[in-house]
């Protein structure tokens, strides 16, 4: 479990800098993506990852060190966005509109739990691309305290994300990494009888597009149905798709990014998801050792396992 536990986090950088050079590009726009590049609008370096696998971080380190503080979470992620902290370069290269405007809110208010847009015009993906640190730490409460996990994922997109889309998906997200981490089949995991999805309903409500993720969707459709797009619902849909049916690690998140767009987070999505199944020694050597400041991500995850 402990290899599962650290390839969600890894896994998500990788996805992340796989796919960070060819942000906002469409398919056909780029050359096919097999492994990792360096340049796009912020001239990134190989194997550079950015705002996701940063925040992720800023997550991780916040759990790691005030346990569960949605204030301290918002805090450091002010940290990362102002100051540069979690970072390859010790400065951000791209935050998004709706995450600038909670963080802004927070500021002015110190209350993370309302700092979030509720509407559903404010339905991106950065409180997916992020939640790997929720599932890792919280590892033991699944499956008996399984309701009390689904919470903490929910909790966790308020800072930013607020809308019932946000947080349905981070609920969904989160059950499936959990269940993967401890090594639920993939195929149990997914399926939309599943009895933990049953009992996580119960607790939590999906909201009817995420409900239609859940029941299978990313298996119905194909691109161009499925998009990388940076809207919460299409992102979750797209990242399973490319994760579903798999052979490997590999396969899953070259599928992610290759869907072009929003790249790095579809690929981070994706990322979590197969590191979550196949763990760090399903990911490729030559992506885990060409990953820019790997030590961030190894301090990250000495807090989340020790901790736990």
């Amino acid at each position: 479990m402990r290899d599962r536990r650290r390839g969600a986090l890894i896994g998500l950088a990788v996805g992340d800098a796989l796919g960070a050079p060819f942000k906002f590009e469409l398919p056909g726009d780029f050359a096919e993506i097999t492994g990792f590049r360096g340049g796009g609008p912020h001239q990134l370096l190989p194997g550079e990852w950015t705002d996701d696998a940063g925040m992720a971080l800023a997550l991780a380190e916040s759990i790691a060190t005030a346990e569960w503080d949605l204030n301290d979470q918002a805090g450091r992620y002010i940290a990362w966005w102002r100051e540069g902290r979690y970072t390859v370069r010790g400065r951000h290269v791209y935050v998004g509109v709706t995450t600038r405007h909670a963080l802004g809110r927070f500021e002015e208010t110190g209350d993370a739990r309302v700092s979030g847009d509720p509407s559903e015009q404010a339905s991106g993906n950065a409180s997916i691309m992020r939640l790997a640190p929720v599932p890792i730490r919280y590892a033991t409460w699944f499956p008996d305290r399984v309701e009390d996990l689904l919470r903490l994922c929910v909790e966790s997109s308020l800072p930013t994300h607020a809308s019932p889309l946000c947080l349905s998906s981070c609920a969904y997200l989160g059950l499936v990494m959990a269940a993967l981490v401890h090594g639920v089949p993939r195929e149990e995991v997914l399926m939309p009888d599943w009895d933990l999805l049953a009992r996580a309903r119960k607790a939590f409500p999906l909201h009817a597009e995420v409900e239609d993720v859940a029941r299978g969707s990313f298996r119905r459709l194909r691109p161009p149905q499925i998009v990388g797009s940076g809207y919460v619902v299409k992102s979750l849909e797209a990242a399973l798709w490319a994760f579903h049916d798999a052979a490997d690690f590999r396969q899953a998140v070259l599928r992610a990014v290759n869907l072009g767009d929003d790249t790095d987070t579809t690929g981070a999505v994706c990322g979590q998801l197969a590191g979550a199944c196949w763990g760090e020694s399903g990911i490729p050597a030559e992506w885990r050792a060409g990953l820019q400041r790997f030590d961030l991500i190894e301090h990250a995850l000495k807090g989340l396992i020790r901790e736990s």
